[in-house]
């Protein structure tokens, strides 16, 4: 469902992603770690189509982003790192406001808003001005703003920002029955090592704008020589200066340039 390919991004001399492959198929949580400045938010934000890269290939269920950005947007959810809300309206107009955005038909927006304001618990709140919510209620909110038009796509940027335990529990089943039962390809991005671990099924871990693991923890464990400890030693090991293990035994990082 996504695909990029030899993705790149460059501001001026500096490359803030460089030359990225990478695949998510469809009902497939995709984590994408990396330290900060590492080129991970603005890896998402093109998936999203908010940046543009600088050459490379975005293709998103079948559509190029670059020449088909209506139909390639037409299946994505996107959540970012920092949601804007218009905060003087309620949850329930907010939802509303968001099905008009995607012209979703309003019968269906109107069972679909409810559903979602129950699903992310936040029904008893509908009527509330969302400038009297919390940070974790803005938040979850947002997320149902992006869900409300049913993505085939989800792209996430720091999903668990500002939620309580409860609220990233309720977050992390949410995304697990949306791949496991709905088929939908999540996209990642995130600092929690224990989300990553809990959550993906695969992860990329990208340093200086390049990825230098991809794979599922078990698997980023054995090429590490079946080192123990937990995603965050892996981390830590696998983004150290000068290291540089296979993406896979056949391909290493400088073979795809």
């Amino acid at each position: 469902m996504i695909e990029l390919k030899n993705v790149t991004k460059t501001y001026r001399k500096h490359k803030a992603v460089s030359d990225l492959t990478l695949t998510v198929p469809e009902g497939e949580i995709y984590g994408f770690l990396g330290p900060n400045g590492a080129g991970k938010t603005t890896t998402i934000r093109m998936v999203a189509g908010a940046l543009a890269p600088t050459s490379g290939s975005i293709v998103l269920g079948g559509h190029d982003l670059a020449k088909k950005p209506k139909e390639a947007k037409s299946l994505l959810g996107y959540i970012p790192d920092r949601p804007f809300l218009y905060e003087k309206l309620s949850g329930a107009e907010f939802l509303i406001f968001t099905s008009d955005l995607y012209r979703v038909e309003k019968a269906k927006a109107a069972g679909r808003s409810g559903e979602l304001l129950e699903l992310f618990e936040l029904w008893d709140w509908r009527d509330e001005l969302i400038e009297n919510y919390s940070h974790g209620m803005k938040q979850r909110l947002i997320m149902a703003g992006a869900l409300l038009p049913e993505p085939r796509i989800l792209v996430v940027d720091e999903p668990m920002v500002g939620l309580d335990p409860r609220g990233a529990k309720l977050v992390m089943d949410i995304f697990k029955r949306l791949s496991r039962e709905e088929r939908v390809a999540i996209f990642i991005s995130t600092h929690t090592m224990s989300l990553a671990s809990r959550l993906c099924d695969r992860i990329g871990i990208i340093s200086g704008g390049v990825l230098t693991a991809e794979g599922t923890e078990a698997e980023l464990r054995d090429r590490l020589g079946g080192k123990g400890g937990d995603l965050e030693d892996l981390f830590l090991e696998l983004t150290s200066e000068g290291d540089r293990i296979p993406l896979s035994p056949e391909k290493t990082p400088a073979d795809s340039k």
